[in-house]
């Protein structure tokens, strides 16, 4: 994306639509970042979440199934759980940016400020549900327990965490950093 016209100084509107185009979008961006009025879609936004929240789920469920199965106590299994699903989280916008030629440095910092506040949102929520259902952190792996109230944490994080990710990649922040790389 060419974001030169809005650094040009255009006039009045007509000259901002003029310079995207006679839509005054990007075409082939156009779940993207709305720059006319610095908003972005829900279709966005959604996108974004579930990219975070599935390397976010394949962390976290690893680290419960690795605490739970060496019969850890609650705390050092949720700790290994968060930091896994931030590890998954970042990996995930990691990989996606160095494959677009970014040095891995770079990358790095690119993952930071795409996933943090999305990842921390997650993991607040997701853990939260799992603490306060009755009996989820004593559940076992064969437990139904155990696994509704994980994957019921996960759709109440995407739920929450959506308008969260709007609203940052509105401001050009969160996962809108991504975009200059795809």
């Amino acid at each position: 994306m060419d974001h030169t016209s809005h650094d040009a100084g255009a006039t009045d509107d007509r000259a901002a639509r003029w310079a995207h185009g006679p839509s005054g979008g990007h075409s082939g961006h156009s779940d993207h970042v709305d720059h006319r009025h610095g908003g972005a879609t829900w279709s966005t936004a959604a996108k974004a979440t579930l990219h975070c929240l599935i390397g976010c789920a394949i962390g976290e469920i690893l680290g419960m199934v690795i605490g739970t199965t060496l019969t850890w106590g609650n705390v050092p299994t949720m700790v290994l759980a968060i930091t896994l699903a931030f590890l998954f989280g970042y990996s995930f916008t990691m990989f996606a940016v160095l494959r677009a030629g970014v040095d891995f440095r770079s990358a790095v910092k690119v993952a930071l400020a795409a996933d943090t506040v999305s990842i921390a949102v997650m993991e607040f929520v997701d853990n939260g549900i799992i603490a306060l259902v009755p009996g989820a952190m004593d559940a076992h792996l064969t437990d139904a327990l155990f696994w509704s109230s994980l994957l019921g944490g996960f759709v109440v994080a995407f739920v929450v965490t959506t308008p969260v990710n709007k609203w940052l990649i509105g401001r050009g922040k969160g996962h809108a950093v991504v975009h200059a790389y795809h």
